[in-house]
């Protein structure tokens, strides 16, 4: 059967209606030195709700007579075979995937091996980096991946048994970090893995059938790096090249970054021709040009950071269209005994050199955030100071957050701050340390919260908590988490998880427990939340590569693309906001002279008019709401010869960004035809 489809000869050469966030002239830029203060409260629209208590939903996940050791393994949620039902996945030692609305257990397997082996297999180790689940091949299905002690990896179908390939066996040392990532852009994720070796070489990437990627195990060649002892790696595009690009600190005061296929990225010149890894870094800039330090036991010249439990993180902090790389180190004295300082954050950019734009200097790193309170995993278990980067209050421009061995979580704003009742004591009861945080709007009101859990010092008898703080540090709940089954203490090593486990609308947080298993707690309220820094690492990749959807999406369209003079056109503009509430947003769509306003304005929300060829509109725009303005219009009947008649839409956001976009409409123009055939018989 044959069809025909007309075309405008004229719109095939055009492109006007692309997508509007492609369009922008301006797009979220930065508000450079605007009060921080009055930023947050320029995002606000309305009070904020009350964020309710959490409530037990269901523990003692993957418990049988007893519960597994959970270590620092973040769990995961997914509906795995597309029934409509979600799972949890965790791991302190065996897989285990749980029914998330009871928290029953569907099918376990141990680490290493798959369901075919059945529970008699024997352990290979424990799961330290959190559980991955994510699309690795391209197929369309999700695969789950993971990694333990013992140097295995694993690629998982959606039920539970080893994809062709797997596992693998990179190195013999514990893999203490995971991630995927689709380092070419081709549609498939490569593994990455770091291992507790000791060793310069550390880091492996897989392709998704099991084999060593080129150019890789690194780190090959000069410059220094040795064991990873925590998921500290960063995977993400850091130079906006389009491909993936790999940070990773290791146990020395040096951090490797590489590209791809494994070449070390260079530093800047001002290092000279150094890589990334070849650059050691001190507290103290000058010293780190110079390229040594005297370790004499002032201040100066040994101060220097250890990375062998410290994580990096990729993310665009002032929005300004560059990405930066967090990294957080533990700064030591390098007198004899290396006896440490405090944790350290340092902002660098795709070139190695510190941060420093629109009037937020990082040339000095934070200093003297707070001294540990206890180094003794015999004592109590070691504290993990992953980094987490997201929109506390509004303002479009990124925090940085982590927890530290100080007993504190804490949260520093670009100026280098920590703003309100920051940092938050965790430890004010008693020795206690915070998993790495998570941060979401659980009330859709503009400014974040924060939760976290806590674990408490061994033999104590006690448990930890799960933790809701506001964006400024002011605690808004506090529950304990439920005591150990099995041991002397319990609370959450891990970032917990968010989502939602259930056929409520609302939100649950998912806790992998020390001593009782997989927890649950319901999140009342929290069916619009907005979630920013969702589960350890930021994703279900573990990549911690941060990239908030945030940017407005908006669009201006006509009835038809295609008119005769004195037609009747309608159009149709639609914005959608992803991202904190915004006030005092104006919007202007200016018709071109050929085609006049004839009435029939509305307006889903705000104040909508038309004066002097223009379509203005002001008003407030909340979180995840669309507004949808139309008003009808004639296209002159004047006109002779083929036009193209073009409307422009601009808006101006509340934080000084600004957006446009064009849109054509084509009068008078020449038509062709196409054929298209049918792939099947008959008339």
């Amino acid at each position: 059967m044959r069809k025909f489809l007309q075309l405008s000869l004229s719109l095939l050469l055009l492109s006007s209606l692309a997508p509007f966030t492609n369009q922008s002239v301006s797009a979220l830029q930065s508000p450079g030195k605007l009060a921080f203060a009055e930023a947050a409260a320029s995002a606000q629209v309305g009070e904020p709700s009350s964020i309710a208590a959490p409530a037990l939903k269901w523990q003692n996940g993957g418990c049988t007579s007893w519960c597994e050791t959970g270590w620092y393994s973040s769990p995961a949620v997914a509906d795995l075979d597309g029934n409509g039902i979600m799972e949890v996945i965790g791991s302190g030692y065996a897989i285990q995937v749980l029914d998330g609305a009871s928290g029953a257990l569907l099918w376990r397997m141990k680490s290493g091996h798959d369901r075919s082996e059945g529970s008699s297999a024997s352990n290979v180790g424990r799961t330290w980096p959190g559980i991955v689940v994510a699309d690795v091949d391209g197929d369309g299905l999700l695969e789950i991946v993971t990694a333990h002690s013992g140097g295995y990896v694993s690629v998982y179908d959606n039920q539970g048994y080893f994809q062709p390939g797997w596992p693998q066996r990179p190195a013999s040392n514990e893999l203490r970090g995971l991630s995927v990532y689709d380092l070419d852009n081709n549609g498939s994720m490569e593994i990455i893995v770091t291992a507790a070796s000791y060793s310069g070489t550390n880091t492996w990437v897989l392709s998704p059938q099991g084999q060593l990627r080129p150019g890789w195990p690194q780190l090959n060649g000069t410059g220094s790096a040795y064991g990873i002892f925590n998921d500290n790696a960063a995977v993400g595009d850091l130079d906006n090249d389009g491909l993936g690009e790999l940070v990773i600190p290791s146990d020395v005061h040096y951090v490797a970054a590489y590209e791809a296929n494994g070449d070390q990225i260079p530093a800047s010149s001002i290092y000279g021709s150094k890589t990334w890894a070849q650059v050691g870094v001190w507290e103290d800039l000058s010293i780190e040009l110079r390229g040594w330090g005297a370790c004499d036991g002032t201040r100066k010249e040994s101060f220097r950071p250890n990375f062998a439990h410290t994580p990096a993180a990729i993310a665009d902090l002032n929005r300004d269209g560059i990405n930066e790389a967090l990294v957080i180190g533990n700064m030591y004295n390098c007198i004899s005994g290396y006896p440490s300082q405090y944790m350290a954050a340092f902002l660098f950019n795709a070139d190695r050199s510190r941060y420093n734009t629109g009037g937020f200097d990082w040339s000095l790193n934070p200093i003297d955030t707070g001294a540990p309170l206890m180094e003794d995993y015999n004592v109590i278990e070691s504290n993990m100071p992953n980094p987490v980067i997201a929109d506390l209050d509004g303002d479009r421009v990124q925090e940085i957050l982590y927890s530290s061995y100080d007993g504190r979580v804490h949260a520093f704003w670009l100026d280098k701050t920590e703003h309100g009742s920051w940092p938050y004591n965790v430890a004010s009861g008693g020795l206690a340390f915070a998993s790495e945080p998570l941060v979401a709007d659980l009330d859709a009101d503009g400014q974040a919260e924060v939760i976290f859990t806590t674990w408490v010092q061994k033999g104590t008898n006690q448990t930890g908590k799960l933790i809701i703080l506001d964006y400024l540090g002011n605690l808004l709940q506090s529950v304990s988490l439920p005591l150990a089954v099995n041991g002397t203490w319990n609370g959450g090593l891990p970032a917990p998880t968010l989502a939602n486990i259930d056929s409520d609308p609302d939100l649950e947080v998912v806790v992998n427990t020390a001593q009782s298993g997989i927890v649950a707690y319901d999140l009342p309220g929290t069916s619009g939340a907005r979630l920013l820094w969702a589960t350890g690492r930021g994703d279900y990749q573990r990549n911690a590569f941060s990239q908030p959807d945030d940017r407005l999406h908006a669009s201006l369209t006509p009835s038809t693309p295609l008119a005769s003079p004195g037609d009747t056109l309608s159009y149709r503009i639609k914005i959608n906001n992803p991202g904190p509430p915004l006030t005092n947003v104006s919007l202007t769509a200016s018709l071109p002279a050929e085609i006049s306003y004839s009435g029939s304005m509305t307006a889903s929300s705000g104040t909508a008019g038309y004066s002097a060829g223009q379509v203005t509109w002001s008003g407030s725009l909340v979180y995840d709401q669309t507004l949808t303005i139309r008003f009808d219009t004639i296209v002159d009947s004047g006109l002779t010869g083929s036009r193209f008649l073009t409307a422009q839409l601009s808006i101006q956001d509340s934080l000084g960004s600004d957006y446009a976009q064009n849109t054509i409409v084509s009068v008078n123009s020449q038509s062709i035809f196409l054929p298209t055939l049918s792939n099947h018989a008959g008339p």
